[in-house]
């Protein structure tokens, strides 16, 4: 039965890809200023699960099961039930952190509740009273049911155990296309930005109490909603400060997991662009500094090819720095290393992400 159930599910969203266009243009991100964590910690593209499965790693006590989404990638758990769903590997909300998730709904979403994401100063054992600690910080989803319609954002905050006022506005990133949404928090002590695409859809300097010690990450369904299943996919966790000047003018070389790629390819993708305004501004301010680009990979494939891979992958970042940013190509050499000098192991897919990276060494 489980099985026959996957099916439906598949049936279910077939027009997804049906509907499709392509994803936000690298230029769309011109005013994109985030920058992913330092060291990626946790990972889940749900690989590793049965088909209409829950997620064995994620704790619930709603209902939900592992799908695949004709015409997107890779595997989703689909979210039907009301209820609190969260990543049991993430035991701890630093002051630096990024944590970034692919959002997807079908079209025609029909109303009914908002999908809530949470960081939550919660106790593990008693998850399903989350909405009662101290502190917490929560951003809603609420897609529209029309395509050209923006959907509806919400943000509530409690610090030390007082509730502050929440606020709502519209956003087009939140039009129910049968598009996945990229959505990227980051959390720099109180401060919260929340990313949806290439929009900056919040920037909240005081989200989050000073001393508070947040603990989970969690996405809420608030209530039974009909025909407004959501999907999530390719949760990312990444933790640490970038300090892109002290490390590459002091230190000599700065690395960044933040320059992301279409898989097998050499083609950045569109959110990279913060990544690369952040060393492209390095080099603007110092107008001596030459860097050497190289590109690293995973073990995943022959090393001929990811030796290559890497190369390619270096240059299209000198491409990018010089096109996007004006930076003089003369200034920037480049190479590759492939899957020859990993910093993490290869067997997880946290170690793998951070494996997959790009140097910059002063010359």
């Amino acid at each position: 039965m489980v099985r026959l159930a996957c099916v439906a599910v598949l049936l279910g969203v077939a027009v997804v890809g049906a509907q499709q266009a392509a994803t936000p243009s690298f230029e769309a991100y011109s005013k994109f200023d985030f920058v992913p964590g330092e060291k990626v910690v946790a990972i889940e593209d749900f690989a590793q699960d049965a088909l209409g499965d829950l997620p064995a790693k994620w704790n619930t006590n709603a209902g939900g099961e592992v799908v695949t989404v004709s015409g997107q990638a890779g595997r989703w758990l689909k979210l039907t039930k009301a209820g609190f769903f969260t990543p049991e590997f993430v035991t701890d909300v630093p002051d630096n952190v990024t944590i970034e998730w692919d959002l997807l709904v079908r079209p025609g979403f029909e109303g009914g509740q908002p999908l809530e994401f949470a960081l939550v100063q919660a106790d593990p054992k008693h998850v399903d009273d989350w909405d009662s600690g101290p502190n917490r910080f929560v951003v809603t989803a609420f897609p529209a049911a029309d395509e050209g319609v923006d959907g509806t954002s919400r943000t509530e905050t409690r610090q030390d155990g007082t509730d502050g006022t929440p606020n709502t506005q519209k956003s087009a990133q939140l039009r129910a296309n049968g598009k996945p949404v990229h959505v990227a928090i980051w959390r720099q002590k109180q401060r919260v930005r929340v990313y949806m695409n290439a929009e900056k859809v919040w920037d909240l300097p005081r989200a989050i109490s000073a001393t508070a010690k947040l603990t989970t990450v969690l996405f809420n369904v608030t209530g039974g909603c009909g025909n407004c299943e959501y999907y999530l996919s390719n949760l990312r966790v990444a933790v640490g400060a970038p300090d892109t000047r002290n490390k590459l003018l002091t230190e000599g070389k700065w690395v960044t997991h933040g320059i992301l790629f279409d898989v097998n390819s050499d083609k950045i993708k569109g959110e990279s662009y913060g990544s690369l305004k952040e060393i492209a501004t390095v080099l603007k301010e110092n107008a001596d500094l030459k860097v050497l680009i190289v590109g690293h990979t995973d073990s995943d494939g022959a090393a001929a090819a990811n030796l290559d891979l890497s190369k390619r992958r270096a240059a299209s970042v000198k491409a990018a720095l010089t096109k996007e940013f004006g930076i003089d190509a003369v200034r920037m050499d480049t190479d590759g290393k492939g899957a020859t000098q990993p910093v993490d192991k290869n067997d997880n897919p946290a170690g793998k992400a951070n494996n997959r990276r790009v140097e910059f060494i002063k010359k």
